[in-house]
């Protein structure tokens, strides 16, 4: 199966449309980071070149999430980062053991199939009830960037280079949220 990101611009004639498909998402977000004393999700007034327009941005299957989730655990955790074929238990055990550890990262503690960044720096990702029916955990596309710095080293690529390090980078350069589908 395969996972795609998705950039959604976060300018006034978007977010501002009474056709804004992204309003109740929007709204849950703003009050997850406002309970977090954090500013809500920012809205950008319109720039020649830029709009409104949803567009992907990468795309990539779920064991690659999965492999890039496990090598970030294991450096994060001080322990070698080996290849593996496929993932098994390894992966599941991993999530058990350093579980705090996992919800404090934004690539980790993170739906697979839903959920956004946005640009806005946190350090954890905000998980409430009404972020967790909807989509999951809420990320900052800051946190993820820095996370996907991390771990790039340890397993032979630069964080920011990667496919979804560009999409990160291209989201925070123009303002844009990210959504997992």
């Amino acid at each position: 199966m395969a996972c795609d990101l998705w950039l959604v611009p976060l300018v006034d004639v978007l977010c501002h449309s009474p056709d804004n498909p992204f309003a109740e998402e929007i709204a849950v977000y703003d009050k997850a980071l406002g309970e977090a004393g954090l500013p809500p999700v920012p809205v950008y007034a319109y720039m020649p070149g830029l709009t409104g327009d949803v567009a992907p941005v990468a795309g990539f299957d779920y064991d690659a999430l999965h492999f890039l989730r496990r090598a970030y655990l294991l450096h994060l955790s001080g322990l070698a980062v080996t290849p593996v074929d496929e993932l098994g238990g390894d992966y599941e055990q991993l999530l058990e053991m350093f579980e705090p550890t996992a919800q404090q990262s934004h690539l980790v503690w993170h739906y697979d199939h839903a959920g956004a960044y946005v640009p806005v720096d946190f350090a954890m990702p905000l998980s409430t009830d009404a972020l967790l029916e909807g989509g999951g955990p809420l990320g900052s596309a800051h946190g993820l960037l820095r996370e996907l710095q991390f771990v790039g080293p340890s397993i032979g690529i630069a964080g920011s280079s990667s496919e979804v390090g560009a999409a990160v980078t291209r989201s925070l350069a123009q303002g844009s949220m990210i959504i997992f589908s």
